[in-house]
């Protein structure tokens, strides 16, 4: 079991832990624009902007893996919320 093994565990736990705060983030954010009767289409899209910058500052590299995991989501959410086609 070496030293090394030690770092990569660490290194797991660290990168699950991010993976779960930024989880919360999209729920709260998504939360957020559904039940704020007075959001507007422009603050709910940089709300989720702000999402997307805080996961890449998170995971640096990674706007693309956003944009497949999550940015659906938030689209569907703005979309349903606003009525847009």
């Amino acid at each position: 079991m070496g030293v090394w093994n030690m770092a990569t565990q660490e290194e797991i736990k660290e990168e699950d832990k991010k993976i779960r705060y930024l989880r919360r983030m999209v729920d709260f954010t998504i939360v957020l624009i559904l039940e704020s009767d007075d959001m507007t289409l422009a603050d709910a899209s940089r709300h989720a902007a702000a999402v997307k910058d805080f996961a890449i500052k998170l995971f640096p590299g990674k706007g693309e893996v956003f944009d497949l995991v999550y940015g659906p989501r938030l689209k569907r959410v703005i979309t349903g919320k606003y009525m847009l086609s």
